[in-house]
């Protein structure tokens, strides 16, 4: 990389001097002087980290000492000329004072006070512009004395109180294990209530998850509900079949169209000759040569007729009857169905789609053009509507399929879905006749949708073939991993202790002693006598298996308690292991690696590392991790204000939900540095949310990765809509909300909790709705109750305000331009979000990258971190810091972590 003059002297000057004074942000301010680009002044942050110098010591088990005598001879001074003044016996503001603060953090009762003056020193939060000055050298002893007490401390308190990761599985990996362990891909545990979430934002809290004996008998019901989805019995079922053709689909409309042009023609005729006018050739009414675009239809090659594809669910006389026998494909015809972009076509199947086994979908299909760019995509949806109020519809296809085809050479596209996975279904499909006047609906469709949003892409086809049940062997995997082959397969009892013991070993995550399959067996023989055959027998026995703790809990194995401080066996941690980055159990491999004990050498651990982050199970850990670290529920929830945003639907929702997850699995399959979540030269986005940001040349419903230029004004995460959007009030940017979110989110600072009896900004008041939103924080924060949390958090919100509620940029509101600016507590200017990343870029980089390695380890652990956690989570941050920042080496530095392979003590 070649730098530029400008850059390469912040570096000249960040090399002589050494780590940059917080307090003097050096590098931030000669970035703003001489505008250097965001990337640029990246790079200069980057270098001048202190987590890049340090090399932070090994845990040792000897008994670290406090260092009194630094403290005594060099910091306690430093700390009398700068703190003292506003912090000591004459003056203790926000109730600190650093006089009496015990300087022995190891055994002392003031260490949340030491915290709070580490990061105030580190941050040049502290002192003030207008306080004591603090030279370079000062800030530095302090930092670096406090970081070695801190460091022995941490180690201390661990050894000392231990910690505990005993829980149950949460709900999201009680569903993915289950569909691991049986093989079927469906949401088995949506009546389950949902999991609490911890203060700091997580839902695999170990302090959280814990059951009571109702849900214990909750759960088995669902684990017999799920095993019975499995496994299977009898015949192989009838297929059912469904072949419906453009032109079988539209024959009463052009019948209807016909009958309709007769008339006018014969109307004609007699009106030509009462006046003495000649007949001559007319256009008949439907045909039409109008551009591309506009509702579906059905089409007449020939003709050029046009009748609109219209559908209604009453009476379900749209429904088509199905076949057993397998229709036969008809030949091309003239009569097709043209679906311009953004539009569906539906095609009723009644109610007889069965419930288990696979779909399948076939759309005989072409472009119009075989010259057409890019070419159009096709997704599948399936819904059903019972009345005016009962209603679904929603996308069962993964991904979109590119109609690519001429018209000359038009091809099938296929789908097969499981019908096991589509939920909800149409609760009355089994208990009312089809087409019952003056009864709900029971009919159920399918939806053909042309997801391109070019208007001159339009999708034709002739001809769609529906399946029902598909399996493709019989009986089915899901039943044959259960029903395992043996040569027992006569001797009931000794094939039921077979496949209890393959089983137990994959759902108890180790290896099982007979003691433990005997007292499973003593239960199936217990059940076999009023069960109808062995496999409801077998069932029954595996849903007890399923809903006992070794499954639904993180449970350690038995051991001494001594030992239990130290490592995890291997067993222990490859489930570790799995309900990290799988967010579910572990598979043969590993338990295999467990079995042999080679998991946990060191070049098989990252192995597996690897191999797991290229499974697609892997997206389960983005998905879940991404979401609970920025705390993305409120999206969820926050209602939009339609009429101020109309432009806002559903699939830009769906669009907002991602973008977050979307942008951390492309920077974790190429290893990018996590501190392009502050600011990257790229966004990852979709078709829908590109045409939201004004991003030209994106295509299709896949998100990708695209370069941006500096004016766009995006990159990284806090730019992102849907961040915005739900720290919002659905109307307009809510200040306080995105200035809170930044600090516990992105920095892991939040602010202490408000005062009781906080008043708050009153809305009803004339006066206060004149001013603008950060006018109105400024009049509130300074009352005085409220000034202490606010001085905090305002600066960081209203740097946002450039952003609207749906995160588009504006530059006024109300008719009143935007004033995005705002002071941080030392008196930096922060001048809107461009500020605040290059502010960040700067100055807290090792805070963030604290705050992710805090973020994730809290995930990996399924516990909330402790003082004594703090060794490991420095530890972590500075290896980050030396090999690059990058987001995969995060998560391998975790997996190698002594925090993560060791057990807890107390469990």
């Amino acid at each position: 990389m070649t730098f530029p003059p400008a850059l390469v002297a912040v570096l000249l000057v960040g090399s002589m001097m050494g780590p940059l004074s917080p307090s003097l942000v050096k590098a931030e301010e000669f970035a703003s002087a001489v505008r250097l680009s965001l990337a640029e002044v990246k790079v200069a942050g980057t270098l001048t980290s202190n987590l890049r110098k340090q090399i932070p010591d090994s845990i040792t088990f000897e008994t670290p000492q406090a260092d009194l005598e630094v403290f005594r001879d060099e910091i306690e001074p430093t700390l009398r000329k700068a703190c003292f003044e506003c912090h000591g016996s004459e003056t203790a503001e926000a109730d600190i004072r650093v006089d009496t603060l015990d300087p022995d953090l190891l055994h002392g009762d003031d260490v949340s006070w030491w915290l709070e003056v580490s990061s105030a020193v580190s941050n040049g939060e502290m002192p003030p512009e207008d306080g004591p000055d603090l030279a370079d050298e000062d800030r530095k002893k302090i930092i670096e004395w406090l970081s070695a007490e801190l460091q022995k401390a941490s180690q201390v308190r661990r050894l000392e109180q231990g910690r505990s990761s005993f829980r149950r599985m949460t709900r999201y990996e009680y569903n993915y294990a289950l569909q691991d362990l049986l093989g079927l891909k469906l949401d088995f545990t949506k009546d389950l209530p949902p999991d609490p979430i911890s203060p700091d934002g997580f839902m695999n809290s170990s302090d959280m998850l814990q059951m009571t004996g109702k849900q214990y008998a909750e759960y088995l019901e669902v684990n017999r509900r799920a095993l019975n989805h499995v496994t299977v019995g009898g015949e192989r079922p009838e297929v059912l079949y469904w072949g419906v053709s453009a032109e079988q689909a539209s024959a009463s409309q052009f019948a209807e169209l016909e009958t309709k042009n007769e008339r006018a023609g014969n109307q004609r005729q007699v009106t030509q000759a009462r006046n003495g006018q000649r007949g001559g050739q007319r256009r008949g009414e439907g045909e039409s040569d109008a551009p591309r675009g506009g509702p579906a239809h059905y089409k007449n090659t020939q003709t050029g007729q046009t009748v609109p594809a219209t559908w209604s669910y009453t009476g379900a006389v749209h429904a088509w009857s199905p076949t057993t026998s397998s229709p036969e494909v008809p030949d091309p015809s003239d009569f097709i169905a043209v679906l311009p972009s953004r539009q569906r076509i539906v095609v009723e199947l009644g109610n007889r789609l069965p419930d288990k086994g696979a779909m399948r979908v076939r759309v005989r299909a072409w472009r119009t053009s075989a010259d057409q760019t890019p070419a159009p995509k096709l997704a599948l949806e399936f819904g059903w509507q019972g009345d005016k109020d009962q209603r679904a519809s929603f996308r069962i296809s993964k991904r979109d399929v590119v109609v690519d085809a001429s018209p000359e050479e038009p091809v099938f596209y296929q789908w097969d879905i499981p019908l096991s996975e589509i939920s909800p279904r149409n609760p009355v499909r089994k208990t009312v006749e089809l087409g019952t006047v003056g009864e709900t609906n029971p009919s159920e469709y399918i939806r053909l949708f042309n997801t391109s949003s070019d208007p001159s892409v339009d999708i034709q086809f002739d001809y769609v073939e529906v399946s029902a049940p598909v399996y493709d062997k019989w009986p089915p995997e899901t039943h044959s991993a259960i029903f395992i082959e043996s040569k027992n397969c006569d001797d009931e009892e000794a094939y039921a202790r077979e496949i209890l013991s393959h089983f137990m070993r994959r759902a108890w995550r180790r290896e099982v002693t007979e003691s433990e399959v005997d007292l499973q067996m003593a239960l199936f023989d217990r059940v076999r006598p009023i069960c109808s055959d062995f496999e409801q027998a077998v069932v029954e026995t595996l849903a007890a298996v399923l809903s006992s703790p070794r499954f639904l809990y993180l449970v350690p194995s038995d051991r001494s308690s001594a030992e239990a401080s130290r490592t995890l066996n291997d067993f222990e941690l490859a489930t570790r292991l799995s309900i990290f980055l799988w967010c579910s159990t572990p598979d043969d491999e590993l338990l295999d690696l467990a079995a042999k004990g080679q998991l946990r050498h060191p070049e098989n651990l990252i192995r597996q590392t690897h191999r797991m982050l290229a499974d697609p199970r892997h997206e389960r850990f983005s998905k879940h991790f991404v979401q609970q670290w920025l705390n993305m529920a409120p999206l969820e929830f926050v209602r939009i204000d339609r009429r101020t945003y109309p432009q806002f639907d559903d699939e830009l929702k769906d669009a907002m939900q991602q973008e977050p997850i979307a942008l951390f699995e492309e920077m974790l399959q190429n290893d990018s540095s996590v501190i392009d979540f502050i600011h990257a030269d790229y966004a990852v986005v979709n078709e829908r949310l590109a045409q939201h940001y004004k991003i030209e040349g994106v295509r299709g419903n896949e998100f990708q990765k695209v370069s941006l230029d500096p004016e766009d004004d995006r990159g990284g995460l806090l730019t992102q809509a849907g961040l915005m959007a739900m720290n919002s009030d659905g109307k307009d940017s809510h200040p306080l909300k995105r200035g809170m979110w930044l600090l516990e989110s992105i920095l892991n600072d939040p602010p202490p909790p408000p005062p009781p009896a906080v008043p708050e900004i009153d809305l009803a008041d004339p006066e206060i709705m004149k001013m603008t939103p950060k006018q109105q924080m400024e009049d509130h924060r300074n009352q005085a109750a409220c000034m202490s949390c606010h001085v905090k958090i305002d600066p960081w919100g209203i740097a946002f305000e450039n952003l609207d509620a749906l995160g588009i940029w504006r530059t006024e509101s109300s008719g009143k331009d935007i004033d995005a600016s705002s002071l941080l507590y030392n008196e930096h200017e922060l001048n809107g979000v461009d500020g605040v990343k290059r502010f960040l870029l700067a100055n807290r980089q090792d805070q963030f990258a604290r705050a992710i390695v805090h973020k994730m380890t809290t995930f990996a652990l399924g516990r909330p971190l402790t003082f004594g956690d703090r060794a490991d989570v420095e530890r972590i941050a500075a290896q980050l810091r030396q090999n690059g920042d990058g987001l995969q080496t995060l998560v391998r530095l975790i997996v190698e972590s002594d925090v993560f392979q060791r057990s807890e003590a107390n469990e």
